[in-house]
């Protein structure tokens, strides 16, 4: 019999930036207890900016805007899925030594093992990076 695999976690929260730690803390929350302090960090990271991302600048300024997160572990990965109503593909930026934004996916390319943004069979944008918990954390 094959193994069942586990579901995956499953979050909505509204497009707004009070989300940011919300969705932060659920991911945590959501992490085996052995896995938080080697991997907690990064994965909390990489949600933020993902998810900060998304409300920037994949919401489309209505009140029932959603950002939604998927986290599932497979293959020595755990895979973290952050999708909003946005059309746009999210590339990462070069900001200059002044500029105070712009650097949230040079963070994600720099934590993620790998990364990529797919369109959504309906609607919307996803974001998908995987970090790796076989590396030794």
């Amino acid at each position: 019999m094959p193994e069942i695999p586990l579901v995956p976690a499953h979050w909505r929260f509204p497009a707004h930036p009070a989300s940011v730690r919300r969705a932060r803390h659920a991911v945590a929350a959501s992490l085996p207890d052995a896995l938080r302090p080697h991997f907690g960090d990064d994965l909390g990271l990489l949600t933020s900016e993902l998810v900060t991302n998304a409300i920037r600048h994949g919401a489309c300024g209505e009140d029932g805007d959603l950002v939604e997160l998927v986290l599932w572990p497979a293959d020595g990965h755990y895979w973290l899925a952050v999708s909003d109503p946005g059309t746009g593909k999210p590339a990462p930026a070069h900001p200059d030594t002044g500029s105070e934004s712009g650097r949230g996916l040079i963070l994600v390319e720099s934590l993620a093992t790998a990364w990529t943004v797919r369109p959504r069979p309906t609607r919307g944008t996803s974001v998908i990076a995987g970090l790796s918990f076989l590396q030794g954390g």
